[in-house]
């Protein structure tokens, strides 16, 4: 039994189809080779370059659990808000730390 889902998941579901086949058409590496890059670009770029990257990764890694939501149960959803969460508190404490 599927639940109903909201007006913005629908709307936000619909602009992102566009994106999501393009991922999906591309090489198998691409999405994990973008996650890399700005995880690395994150971490070990100043802070000027590492704090947007690690911005973009959270909203990347967002944008992608929101439209799994309805799919993944318990612990996956736990792993993936921890996920957000870590990169975004990374961020901080490289503002924090100049």
């Amino acid at each position: 039994m599927s639940t109903p889902s909201s007006p913005l998941r629908q709307r936000i579901t619909k602009v992102s189809y566009p994106y999501v086949a393009k991922l999906h058409a591309a090489p198998k590496l691409t999405l994990p080779g973008i996650t890399l890059v700005l995880a690395l670009a994150g971490v070990f770029a100043p802070v000027v370059v590492g704090v947007p990257a690690l911005v973009l990764l959270a909203l990347l890694l967002g944008w992608l659990a929101f439209l799994s939501w309805p799919a993944v149960t318990g612990g996956p959803k736990f792993l993936r808000i921890f996920s957000i969460v870590l990169i975004l508190l990374f961020a901080v404490s490289r503002i924090a730390n100049g």
